[in-house]
């Protein structure tokens, strides 16, 4: 059974339930998940050869919600090099501001910069055509399932 660690940023706790959504389908799909409140992400780096989902939205200007922030602040600046550590971003947003998910494109970044390997481009979720990110996130796990069944990811 694969372990899939789950962080989430949110500010008014939209992300927190898509990440507690795709928990629950992970189970039902024979993964172990380990979804990662706020207050423990001190303790947690991202270990290679694992797999990683970070679902997050966005506030202010593009910026990280303030939960998330320490993690995203420490994994920048602790070189990290993670070759063999397979991610996914699950960007919350509204695609009427300018800065649409850029929370999200903030976290695929640093992954990338830390040599980590997407299992799927950024997805964004846009509130502006939904109302049930969860929804559109469930979806979007059935395509990362298949990407991570498939074998193209080790």
């Amino acid at each position: 059974m694969k372990t899939v660690d789950l962080v989430f940023g949110t500010v008014y706790g939209s992300a927190q339930f898509v990440a507690e959504t795709l928990s629950d389908e992970l189970k039902g799909l024979g993964y172990a998940p380990r979804l990662w409140q706020p207050h423990e992400l001190s303790g947690f780096t991202p270990c290679n050869g694992g797999l990683l989902i970070v679902v997050s939205s966005t506030t202010g200007s593009g910026d990280l919600p303030e939960d998330i922030q320490p993690w995203y602040y420490r994994l920048s600046s602790a070189g990290l090099y993670l070759p063999s550590l397979h991610f996914s971003v699950v960007g919350l947003g509204d695609s009427s501001y300018s800065d649409f998910c850029g929370a999200g494109e903030k976290l695929q970044a640093l992954l990338t910069e830390l040599a980590a390997k997407p299992v799927l481009p950024l997805f964004r979720i846009d509130a502006m055509e939904t109302m049930e990110p969860e929804t559109e996130a469930k979806t979007w796990l059935m395509q990362w399932h298949q990407r991570i069944e498939s074998g193209l990811v080790a």
